[in-house]
């Protein structure tokens, strides 16, 4: 395969993923800001949400965090590389520069997601409309997920597509914990007490994995156990340790078609092995902050290398 429809096959896969993430980080927010609050509390939910999107810094021109500016900032800004319509642009052209390269219902499912963001994108985004737009594109992502699992071949183009998903994956669990552990609990409030079980239950929801967390350790909702299941526990898909078998798994078939091998497969088969050696009680002992800090610059490391290797 050309390097150049690697690479837009690659960032195809992140820039829906990353969709998917604002999508579900922005559904959070709005119910962690829907909790009784002070003003301050208020704009820290929303200062958190920025910052685990990657959009940390930004505010009104006024220098204040209003809800509905950065509901709009977040989910249909143009100049936000992260909000949700920056992303989907970014996504149908990487997938428009390999169009032979993906079935039509893998295309159609992309050009469907462009076209209904762009019908939103000069209409205000505001908490009486944010659940009809996010339904919208969630609806659209799931389409592209099922259209990829079911119509592509199991070849080079998918993996690569599946790879960039999970490095992207595996990047944004690790920030939505560095988020909660550092910014989400209010100074005054206990550790423990009702608003931190909400946060903890509502960062959940954001992975897709209450229900999953229920079945698993059948108990009331603790921080050290909600990090061990998103870092952890292989049973959740978008767990560290899930999403990095994904990654090298992908790397593995990746490599047996190429027959060759490079730092990108060093680098995520250690970061595997880390993980895999690692203990939720040693984690937390040693600090979760440092280890997912690590986690982060593996990750990253490990995003150059796939660029570097097949020559992105």
């Amino acid at each position: 395969m050309l390097s150049r429809a690697a690479s837009n096959l690659f960032w195809l896969g992140r820039y829906m993923e990353r969709a998917d993430f604002v999508v579900r980080l922005l559904d959070a927010t709005l119910r962690l800001a829907a909790l009784p609050s002070s003003h301050d509390d208020a704009a820290e939910v929303w200062t958190s949400a920025l910052k685990a999107a990657g959009a940390d810094g930004w505010k009104t021109a006024d220098g204040e965090l209003d809800e509905d500016a950065t509901l709009q900032h977040m989910a249909l800004a143009g100049d936000n590389p992260s909000s949700i319509r920056s992303c989907l642009e970014r996504a149908r052209a990487n997938a428009r520069a390999v169009r032979t390269a993906l079935t039509i219902d893998a295309w159609e499912a992309i050009n469907a997601a462009y076209h209904d963001v762009q019908k939103l994108r000069d209409q205000p985004a505001t908490r009486a409309s944010a659940g009809a737009i996010l339904d919208m594109v969630k609806r659209s992502l799931h389409a592209l997920d099922g259209a990829l699992h079911r119509s592509m071949l199991r070849s080079d183009s998918l993996w690569f597509i599946r790879l960039g998903a999970a490095i992207e994956r595996a990047d944004n669990t690790a920030r939505i914990l560095e988020v909660k552990y550092h910014l989400l609990l209010p100074s005054d409030e206990r550790v423990g007490g009702g608003l931190d079980h909400f946060q903890w239950a509502t960062i959940l929801r954001t992975v897709s994995a209450l229900t999953a967390y229920r079945w698993i350790y059948r108990q009331s909702v603790k921080p050290w156990l909600v990090a061990d299941l998103l870092i952890m526990q292989r049973q959740a898909p978008r767990s560290l340790i899930a999403s990095y078998g994904d990654a090298v798994r992908h790397l593995d078939l990746l490599a047996a078609e190429s027959g060759r091998r490079g730092p990108a497969d060093r680098i995520g088969h250690a970061t595997l092995d880390w993980l895999e050696s690692s203990k939720t009680e040693r984690i937390f002992a040693d600090g979760l902050h440092e280890f997912l800090q690590r986690f982060l610059a593996e990750n990253h490391r490990l995003g150059r290398a796939v660029a570097e290797q097949y020559l992105f």
